[in-house]
């Protein structure tokens, strides 16, 4: 369902309490089932002394910490706006999955640094110990990934990819375990490590990039300003589109300002040509929040001189 806007002297609220409250939920189940993995790797890495699994419960932790940044987030988006904020505050959610994506790439930097360390020195572990661990926590991570991954939220998507580090770090600790079982070279788990570093590398630096996009106002991905402006020049009665911006409040939540100019000749309702324009616009491309100056041929700015039409 799509936010509600609601426009009180120049600001804007929006509201999503039924999409808040089930990202919530579903933040909240994930932090459990995080916490129940790490204490188990914590111990099962102590009794078998298996670094990866260590190395992997403070993987965890680190991800507690920035699902709770995610929690905090949600919550904080759904407040009133202030007179002084009258975007309210959906940009922490924007800030905090910046803050996350940041802290998964220095993970991903230790956990490869770590993994050519013992690369070149590597230590036995007793593997059927970190077998069962590890098994345990895929299991445990894949339901965490469910459970956030219907949510278009970035900050929700940035807690998504720390559970999903985590679940590949835990396939490729499970993998690494039944190869040392059957053969002893602990070396492998390094090369695994590595691989799982680069794949999360990668999805790290696609979040940065969104965040950093919505941060600078960038237009949001899959819409084009050059086809926005075609489809209001084509609504009946307006003749040309000047100043057109579009930009994302927060994820999913995009936003369009610009300057239209009515025909003369088709002698248009300016409130009939609004709404036109309006109604495309949420039809075609799923902009609701909007903000058209409506022009005549003749208007000629404060500073401009016309030029005639």
């Amino acid at each position: 369902m799509a936010p509600q806007m609601h426009t009180t002297h120049g600001t804007v609220r929006t509201t999503r309490p039924g999409e808040a409250a089930n990202a919530r939920q579903r933040l909240g189940l994930a932090m459990g089932l995080t916490s129940i993995v790490m204490v188990a790797e914590l111990v099962g890495g102590w009794m078998a002394s298996s670094l990866s699994l260590l190395s992997d419960a403070g993987h965890m932790m680190t991800d507690l910490l920035a699902m709770g940044m995610a929690l905090f987030a949600v919550t904080m988006a759904c407040r009133p706006a202030p007179a002084g904020k009258t975007y309210g505050y959906y940009r922490i959610e924007i800030l905090a999955a910046l803050t996350n994506g940041a802290i998964l790439v220095g993970l991903v930097l230790m956990i490869a640094w770590e993994a050519v360390r013992r690369l070149f020195d590597p230590r036995p572990v007793d593997s059927d110990l970190l077998l069962v661990i590890a098994g345990i926590g895929l299991i445990a991570n894949l339901a965490g990934m469910w459970l956030l991954s219907r949510s278009g939220s970035l900050n929700v998507r940035a807690a998504r990819m720390h559970v999903t580090g985590d679940a590949l770090s835990s396939a490729g600790v499970l993998a690494g375990g039944v190869v040392i079982s059957l053969t002893s070279w602990y070396w492998i788990d390094s090369i695994v490590s590595l691989a799982i570093a680069a794949v999360v590398l990668a999805g790290a630096f696609h979040l940065l990039k969104e965040t950093v996009d919505v941060l600078l106002e960038a237009t949001p991905s899959g819409l084009h300003p050059a086809e926005v402006c075609r489809a209001i020049e084509q609504v009946p009665g307006i003749t040309g589109v000047h100043d057109l911006h579009i930009w994302s409040i927060t994820s999913g939540m995009t936003a369009l300002s610009g300057h239209v100019i009515l025909d003369p000749d088709s002698h248009p309702r300016s409130d009939d040509a609004l709404n036109r324009i309006k109604e495309m616009l949420k039809a075609r491309f799923e902009i609701e929040h909007t903000t058209i100056q409506i022009e005549s041929q003749t208007y000629t700015e404060v500073g401009e001189v016309h030029q005639g039409p």
